[in-house]
Order: structure tokens, then sequence, then C-alpha cells
């Protein structure tokens, strides 16, 4: 089986059939592996691969000592503190600091003639927008979601003085944890091959690798679409999940976490339906919508799943989709039914609500400007319905005084 890549400037790449036969993990290193030979043919490139977790070590400065003698004070130890930058990404932070420790410097001590001490100078450590902080037993010490954000991740000790005997005081050690969110407007989710990747070159000036085989997608992809009042809405591919991604399963379940602050999720679904191999089950498409869900649900809870969500039924260029829409939308309807099919393991607690299904064909770009109206659209109105939600919570804390006055001709004034 030869398979073709999409841009014609690549050659043709084999899929061979023996694929089809491995394992999911090793089918996952088999798509990486013909990446790499993809990316070879076209010239020698750097080695990169996505980083959106690292931990590190950090330790701030230790105080000064004082001079007991003239009761001088030590200067005080150097903070250590993260700066979020939208120009930052963890793999150069990782390139620029090997060993992932970070110190920082003491203060000077005091002297006969500089009886305070010197402060140490703070290290900043200079990571992407999106960035939570962890420290050493799993607890969030804050988040940088803004340009220019700093977080105090350790602290400098005090300088020696009468109060602590003037010795400087260690300042704090720990380890840290910094995990990526990708802060996009829209997550696409959906199984290998579903067409993601395609949609996402389609609708933004993205370009993704695009194939026939799964697995293509090895890290999450951004992409912007482009309107033309010059409206930007932000969105992300993420490697395709399977059944089991929130039990570490193939590579989709390390990127869930990406999806958590979109505002809206995308499900991507082939209409006719996804077989990842020989050895594994064919799933129509209302069994895929089904499989996603539970694997949201699984993953993240009523978080995901309160979250406006569209359905995009792709690959209708092919014969017989027009059958298939109407069947997948009754399907839907009288979904409670369709449920009793599947087994109490894999049957979510709770169904997602689409907004609305869109059939289209990425590859052709049929209905595709119809989906692109139908996520601004979404997201302008969910939006509103939130403004609206905080303005009543806040106007039930704190109500409006409504105070009657009287004009000079005896009306009443609000």
């Amino acid at each position: 089986m030869q398979h073709v890549f999409a841009d014609s400037s690549v050659s043709s790449c084999l899929w061979p059939k023996f694929a089809l036969e491995l394992p999911i993990e090793d089918m996952v290193r088999l798509g990486w592996l013909l990446q790499r030979l993809h990316k070879s043919s076209k010239g020698p490139t750097v080695r990169s691969r996505f980083l959106d977790t690292m931990r590190i070590h950090v330790k701030a400065g230790s105080g000064g000592q004082g001079f007991p003698k003239f009761g001088g004070q030590g200067g005080k130890g150097g903070d250590i503190i993260v700066v979020a930058s939208e120009k930052a990404t963890l793999r150069n932070l990782h390139s620029d600091n090997p060993t992932r420790r970070f110190t920082s410097e003491p203060g000077e001590n005091s002297r006969k003639w500089a009886l305070v001490g010197a402060g140490g100078k703070d290290t900043k450590i200079v990571v992407p927008v999106g960035i939570v902080v962890l420290g050493d037993a799993g607890r969030v010490l804050g988040e940088l979601n803004e340009p220019g954000e700093e977080l105090l991740v350790a602290r400098g000790g005090k300088g020696g003085e009468r109060f602590n005997g003037f010795c400087g005081v260690k300042g704090q050690v720990r380890m840290v944890r910094l995990d990526l969110k990708l802060i996009a407007d829209t997550g696409m989710v959906g199984f290998p091959n579903a067409g993601k990747s395609t949609l996402l070159a389609a609708i933004s000036r993205a370009a993704p690798m695009i194939t026939e085989y799964p697995f293509t997608t090895i890290k999450p992809q951004l992409g912007t679409i482009q309107y033309q009042d010059l409206r930007q809405i932000t969105i992300a591919d993420l490697p395709g999940l399977i059944e089991g991604a929130h039990m570490n399963m193939g590579l989709g379940h390390r990127f869930l976490r990406h999806v958590e602050r979109t505002k809206l999720l995308l499900f991507m679904v082939d209409i006719h339906g996804f077989k990842l191999g020989p050895r594994y089950p064919f799933r129509t498409a209302i069994e895929t919508i089904i499989l996603l869900n539970k694997e949201l649900e699984l993953y993240g809870g009523s978080d995901l799943l309160d979250k406006p969500a569209l359905l995009a039924l792709n690959k209708i260029d092919l014969e017989g989709s027009d059958d298939l829409v109407e069947e997948i939308t009754r399907d839907l309807e009288n979904i409670d039914e369709e449920l009793e099919r599947f087994d109490e393991e894999i049957r979510p607690k709770r169904l997602i609500k689409f907004d609305e299904i869109i059939p289209i064909s990425a590859k052709y770009g049929t209905s595709v400007d119809v989906l692109k109206e139908t996520i601004r659209r979404t997201m302008d109105r969910h939006a509103d319905l939130e403004f609206e939600k905080k303005a009543k919570f806040e106007e039930k804390i704190h109500p409006k005084k409504v105070i009657k006055t009287k004009d000079e001709i005896g009306s009443y004034i609000v």
C-alpha cells in the first residue's frame, strides 16, 4: 500500500501493510519515524520535539551575614521569579539550561564600610504564556496567562540582623513543575485520520503535515482563523485520541490538558466510521462520538463536558454521505436509545450537547466557510450568555439601590 503526501512537493512514503497489525504504541513510533524520514528528504533539519511539561530545580540566594559589632545588616538573597513571554518555549528553556537548575545570587555580607549589605540579584526564568506552576506536592503555585506576568517561586533568604543572631537565612530550595496549557479559542478533538490537520490547513494559515496514515499529528498545532473584518480566532489541532486515552494509551492523552482552556470544542468525526487496524473493531460515526464523549468525561469530568461544542462530520465528498448524515442526525436525536447498545463501561454518564452539526469536506473545502462562521457565531453567543450570567450574579450580590425623586412638574425620576 503506497501513500502519497498531500503536499505535491513531497516524495511518496511507504506505509507498510504489516504496520496495521502492530500494537498502538508501535504504530505511533512508526508514524513518528515516517515523519522524520519525510523531513530528512527535504534536507537537514534541526531536531525538534514539542515540550509541554518540565521539572526544574530552583534555589534562591541566601541572606548575607550581619555585623554584630556595629549592628550591620546583611543583604537579602535574590529571588527566583518565573516570567511569561509570548516568544518563549519550554524547548528553548531546556536548550539554554540543560541542567534545569536555577540559582540566584546571595546577599552581600555587612562590612565596616557598608553596614547594610546589598541584596542579591534576582533570577528570572522566561516561560511561554499559558504556564501552570506546580510545587513539590502537585499544589498549584500560580498561572501565567498574560505576557509579562510574574510569579515568585523561591524567596531569597533574609539578611543577618540582631533578630536572627546576625546569621543570614538560607533561601528557598524546591523542585517546580512547569505545565504548559495552550491558550486557544477552539480545540479540535477526534480519532486519528478524522481530518483535523486537513481542516486546520483549510481554515487557517497553519501548515500541518497531512497524510493518510494514523498518528500524523504527534504534537499540538495552532492555527488562526482570519475573518474579513480582521477578527481572529485561534484553533488547536491535538493528536488523535484512541479508546483508553484517559489511561495513557496512544498520544492524545498527553495533550488533553490543552483543551481545558479552550472556549469551544470542535468534534471532528469521519462520517464513514473509523478503524485503527485489523486488530481493532470498526467504529461507526455515532460510536466514535460516544467514545470521544466518554474519554473526555473520564479525563476532565463535567468541566470539559460543560463547554460549548460543535460537531463536524467530515468526508462528505465520499459516496453515500448524504444518507449517513441523515442517519447520524437521527441517531443523535434518539441518543438515549443508541446508548443502550453500548456496554456500561464505555457508556458515558453524561452526554455532551452539540450546538450545531455541520457536514463538511475538509479536503475539498465543502462547507468549510460555513463552519468558520458557525465557530464565530457560537463563541459570540456563549460569550454573551456568560456575560449576562455574571451580570445577574453581580447584581444579586450587590443589588443596585433604586432612588425615586420628583422633578419640577411632580413626575417621578428613578
